[in-house]
């Protein structure tokens, strides 16, 4: 398969949203959407996926437009979704074909701790041959397959948009809560949870968990007509949108996993420390640098970045593991957040697919030492993260891409909504601190979601 598309056309001009093009073609199998730090993309009808789900693994083959068929036949991964490791520079940079999806916590925790999950997609994996790119205000079609088919194709999305109203508020009453997003943990709850973990780090069983907690509610309609508000409201760099059958997930995360590059170079961003941002700007400059000369945040963001460093170095080669940039300071809309930067170059026997997989789910959303982590967050935390903490992302068909952690973000399956937050517990810890630093972090996203409920329906 050649990793440059073969036919490229306009689609449409730039005040056409991401969020509205996807409304419209919502009804088209594996429809999702990578901000990817501000290379946006969206692709619809996989010419394969692969689902994993209830315990078992569906392997599924396009037929038609829009039309698919289950293949009987063992899903192995590598074989499906073959992937090149980047040796040459590319000229563009961002999706260019190849193989989007997202992976959940719990599947991945599950390769080293038990980890039921939830009764909801775990991993969805589909090779996109045709996708938009947002290039120069415009929309730009592109696809892998032979032009004839990629003009057929086309020209029945653009019979799809034609049918649409594109005022913004024709497409936002369709999605409704029929019971407001609470927390599901009581204060008390939280801090019995908190001081389980400061007896484990007293026994000297880890040093540091992350300790998260669930916001749930009920809702009828589509998640993605809310996804407009939500990212004006949080301009997260890797936002994201997918969808299938019955499940949505609207990621709002401004946190890099992997980033692979050409040259088999990797970069990885743990994000650990967090300060809340304030409308007053004298306010706001004294919480950031109250981040900055925080202690407790710096060794906590260092711990991470020392497991980080051990996940990579497994397949990195010898000596490449270089950490460039430790707590710096990046500000978001709602929170200031710590973050670090990792580099290190991937062996050249192994598949970057393969390193995803291993690696997750991230350092920064689990704790130290990881496994341990793993084990005590499955005692304590009250449900399955499902989605929440697992990673969205794409590998390009010669092996570049990028994948983020899934912070910040919302699944809905059927009725059930969710959105989560947390953050890293050590013996330096407060609890009250820690609990206002969970509602930091969503208080928004809650308060945003929760409009929803009083509209009129």
């Amino acid at each position: 398969m050649s990793t440059k598309p073969i036919f490229h056309d306009f689609f449409v001009n730039s005040e056409i949203s991401a969020s509205f093009i996807l409304q419209t073609l919502n009804t088209l199998q594996g429809c999702v959407y990578l901000s990817d730090n501000n290379q946006p993309c969206i692709g619809f009808l996989p010419e394969r996926y692969v689902l994993f789900k209830s315990g078992k693994w569906q392997n599924f083959q396009k037929t038609g437009f829009n039309v698919y068929q289950e293949v009987i036949q063992a899903v192995e991964l590598s074989t499906l979704f073959p992937i090149t490791t980047p040796t040459v520079s590319t000229a563009t940079s961002g999706f260019q074909g190849g193989y989007i999806g997202f992976i959940d916590y719990n599947f991945a925790a599950s390769q080293f701790t038990l980890s039921p999950g939830l009764d909801q997609p775990q991993v969805y994996l589909g090779c996109y041959q045709n996708y938009l790119r947002l290039e120069q205000d415009q929309w730009i079609f592109y696809s892998h397959n032979e032009p004839a088919q990629a003009q057929q194709d086309l020209l029945q999305l653009q019979r799809l948009l034609k049918q649409y109203d594109p005022d913004p508020m024709a497409k936002s009453s369709g999605f409704h809560l029929t019971q407001a997003c609470q927390a599901r943990w009581s204060k008390t709850e939280y801090q019995q949870a908190f001081q389980r973990i400061q007896d484990y780090i007293v026994a000297g069983d880890c040093y540091q968990i992350n300790l998260t907690q669930t916001f749930t509610a009920k809702a009828e309609g589509a998640l993605i007509d809310t996804a407009e508000q939500f990212w004006q409201l949080t301009e997260a760099p890797y936002s994201g949108y997918l969808k299938v059958d019955d499940f949505e997930l609207l990621s709002c995360s401004p946190e890099l996993f992997i980033e692979f590059s050409a040259q088999r170079q990797l970069i990885t961003k743990p994000i650990k420390g967090t300060m809340p941002r304030d409308t007053d700007p004298v306010q706001d400059q004294l919480n950031k640098q109250k981040l900055i000369d925080s202690p407790k945040d710096q060794a906590e963001n260092l711990m991470i970045v020392d497991l980080l460093r051990n996940d990579l170095s497994v397949y990195a080669e010898t000596g490449s593991v270089k950490t460039p940039q430790l707590f710096a300071i990046e500000s978001f809309n709602q929170v200031h957040h710590m973050v670090s930067e990792i580099h290190a170059t991937l062996k050249t026997e192994i598949n970057p697919l393969q390193l995803l997989l291993s690696a997750l789910p991230g350092g920064s959303i689990t704790g130290a030492p990881k496994i341990r982590a793993m084990q005590i967050i499955e005692e304590l935390e009250a449900a399955p993260r499902g989605a929440y903490c697992g990673s969205l992302g794409y590998f390009n068909f010669d092996g570049t891409g990028a994948w983020n952690i899934l912070i910040r973000s919302i699944q809905k399956y059927q009725n059930q909504l969710s959105i989560w937050a947390g953050g890293g517990i050590t013996i330096a810890s407060d609890c009250d601190a820690e609990y206002q630093e969970c509602l930091d972090k969503v208080s928004a996203m809650i308060e945003l979601i929760n409009t929803w409920q009083s509209q009129d329906h």
